[in-house]
């Protein structure tokens, strides 16, 4: 048992319920506090903390209730749910999960508590690694010049979540579909809505034709510019494209993702003309 645990499960009176999960930024641990089906998460990064402050901050409106927070540490509440958002994309109800995931990201927007956070991060901070990047393909010198053309001029201004997908909203039952882990932004709205079009996975996302009907459906819902939208989803594959490649990864995915939509741009000018 990590220690780290150990000291919140004496400290928040913890019973542990399952075995601890590991990822790249964090620790969990599955717990029951006061009888409740609970998460132990320890954050591993500055980013993963910020993200734990924002949870608190919204309070259970549109994201998983946090019991208690502490540092690097939060207890929030556990999804029990059993529908998933990632198998209903995957087994004909793509259209059905991106409306429940422009639902929750437009109900965090619409948030306004008291005095947010101190920590966020803008998105002109959160884009520099695309513009470290943007020489070694060339579809990330139009994603770099679309997120600086889009940064200079912010429409609007909302506290984000910073990671919205399939994975990142849980059925919470009786309380509908809620969110976890945000990265803690700040910045235009459209942000938000790019990173579905990646997700949930290559074959998905990739399929033919996809990326128009996603974007179609967002803008419908979310009541946003298409051509807007584009760029944002532009600029975001590009970024992921390039932290891909800062971690030696794979960027195949974010790279399709970046032509597909780069191609799509440059039809609906032409057609413009």
């Amino acid at each position: 048992m990590i220690l780290a645990f150990e000291k919140y499960l004496n400290s928040w009176n913890l019973v542990q319920d399952g075995n601890p999960i590991t990822t790249h930024s964090s620790e969990l641990l599955p717990v029951f506090y006061k009888n409740q089906p609970a998460m132990l998460k320890i954050a591993l990064s500055k980013e993963e903390e910020r993200g734990n402050s924002l949870m608190t901050w919204w309070n259970g409106q549109g994201a998983a209730p946090v019991f208690l927070h502490e540092g690097p540490a939060v207890l929030m509440e556990r999804a029990l749910g059993q529908n998933s958002l990632i198998h209903m994309a995957k087994n004909n109800q793509d259209e059905q999960a991106t409306k429940i995931i422009c639902a929750a990201a437009q109900k965090l927007h619409g948030i306004k508590n008291k005095n947010p956070p101190p920590s966020l991060t803008s998105l002109s901070d959160y884009f520099r690694a695309l513009g470290l990047a943007a020489s070694q393909h060339g579809v990330l010198t139009q994603a770099d010049q679309a997120a600086q053309e889009l940064l200079e001029k912010p429409q609007d201004s909302v506290i984000l979540h910073g990671d919205i997908h399939h994975g990142n909203i849980l059925d919470f039952e009786d309380k509908g579909w809620l969110v976890i882990d945000p990265k803690g932004l700040i910045g235009e709205s459209y942000f938000d809505f790019a990173n579905l079009f990646l997700n949930p996975d290559f074959e998905l996302a990739t399929q033919p034709g996809r990326l128009e009907t996603q974007l179609n459906l967002v803008c419908k819902m979310a009541d946003l510019d298409k051509t807007r939208l584009l760029k944002w989803i532009l600029a975001y594959a590009g970024l992921s494209a390039a932290w891909h490649l800062e971690d030696g990864a794979d960027p195949k995915l974010a790279l399709t993702i970046a032509n597909l939509t780069l191609a799509l741009i440059l039809n609906n000018q032409s057609a413009a003309h």
